[in-house]
């Protein structure tokens, strides 16, 4: 038996009262909460062997050299990389995208297209169109239907010789809507095509294996899956980290430097100039062990379960409709009040104690295909409770009465 009451206690924000009100905390899919498990290690990190990693000879810089690389021993174990040096760090998912970015702009020409989905976040959709720009090459777009679903249809048909790669979001952080990457991976590599998956929204709830995937990157955020802020990774596959030109230039990426010419370091740091967030990616280990402990089945279970309870709870109340109806999706519930403005809604939420995210969730393109502003967005994690959103639900109906 899952017990939430025993995980709660792991979580110290959640005891905090806001507006005078119990916290509820439904504003994952932006950013999960911390587990003292993890804050520990941080605050291990600062008080102990705080100090910069790999040029130093003293104690202190080995400590924190070997906790960092064990950290990356321990992502690659996570997503079940071929090498640890397939695994980049970096501040995380956006900056992820944006080295890829940077270096298919010396690969690309204007006879190339890439394609993206209806689906994507902006983060996975602005990098593109500047390669595009620099480049000449051609965007092209996977629509969706009115389920919050992509046309596998649609992109089978976009697909081409001229086809370079393909980019798409293994969750909405929108809709919820879990993408069929496997297919999509494998038809993008029947044209030759390479693929990039952002995994921010699907880390939280799955557990990667990017060699069964088959994928050629991979990108996600610590602040996701219960770590810090500031720190991500790229996987990458080795042939193709290899292909690509260094992403900034500075200490730690080069093998020899002088006026006349610089060479590269080899893999994982010619891509990670400078100092990096050291604790960030020690505590991303840390919340990586945090969660499978807790285990992934054990965890999609049970917010599986939320996900059934809030949406048939919120269906109750008459006037509301959710964005994101697909079959396969994860524990998030977009919704909005018939002519009632989201910000309006949150806004009373939070009067109520209660964490929501209104907008257009970074993906404007989606609510301008469902002709809306944006939407309330709720989203659970595995500390949640059918009671929070007991309590969700008794607000959304008394900001209605107060709104209507």
């Amino acid at each position: 038996m899952f017990n939430v009451e025993a995980i709660r206690k792991d979580f110290p924000i959640l005891n905090r009262k806001v507006n005078g009100k119990p916290l509820v905390y439904f504003d994952n899919a932006a950013t999960s909460q911390t587990p003292q498990q993890v804050i520990d290690v941080i605050v291990d990190y600062y008080s102990n062997y705080n100090a910069n990693i790999h040029r130093g000879v003293h104690a202190l810089s080995q400590e924190a050299t070997d906790k960092y690389e064990a950290a990356r021993l321990t992502i690659q174990k996570h997503f079940n990389a071929k090498h640890a040096y397939e695994i980049i760090y970096t501040s995380g998912t956006t900056e992820s995208i944006n080295l890829v970015a940077h270096g298919f702009a010396a690969l690309l020409n204007e006879s190339d297209e890439v394609i993206v989905s209806a689906l994507e976040h902006h983060s996975n959709i602005v990098p593109w169109q500047m390669l595009c720009e620099k480049t000449g090459a051609t965007l092209k777009v996977i629509p969706m239907n009115q389920e919050g679903e992509l046309d596998m249809v649609v992109y089978a048909q976009l697909l081409s010789n001229k086809t370079k790669l393909v980019f798409v979001n293994h969750i909405s952080n929108a809709l919820g809507t879990i993408n069929p990457i496997e297919s999509i991976i494998k038809q993008a590599h029947n044209v030759g095509a390479a693929v990039l998956i952002d995994g921010a929204q699907a880390c939280p709830h799955v557990k990667p294996d990017v060699q069964a995937l088959n994928v050629d990157f991979y990108v996600t955020s610590a602040h996701k899956i219960c770590g810090p802020t500031g720190v991500g990774m790229l996987y990458g596959k080795q042939e193709w980290l290899e292909k690509l030109p260094p992403y900034q230039g500075g200490g730690e990426m080069i093998d020899q430097v002088s006026f006349e010419k610089t060479t590269y370091a080899g893999l994982p740091h010619k891509f990670e100039a400078g100092t990096p967030n050291i604790c960030g990616g020690i505590a991303f280990g840390a919340a990586i062990d945090y969660m499978n402990t807790v285990g992934f089945e054990t965890i999609a279970n049970y917010e599986n379960e939320l996900l059934k309870y809030g949406t048939e709870k919120l269906l109750e109340i008459e006037g509301l409709k959710i964005y994101g109806t697909a079959k396969n999706k994860t524990s998030v519930i977009s919704f909005n009040l018939e002519g009632i403005h989201p910000y309006d809604v949150g806004t009373l939420l939070d009067k109520m104690g209660i964490a929501v995210r209104t907008g257009h969730h970074c993906a404007q393109p989606i609510m301008d295909y469902f002709k809306i502003p944006g939407t309330i967005r709720a989203s659970f994690a595995f500390y949640n409770t059918k009671q929070e959103i007991d309590a969700l639900v008794e607000g959304v109906k008394k900001a209605k009465m107060m709104l209507s």
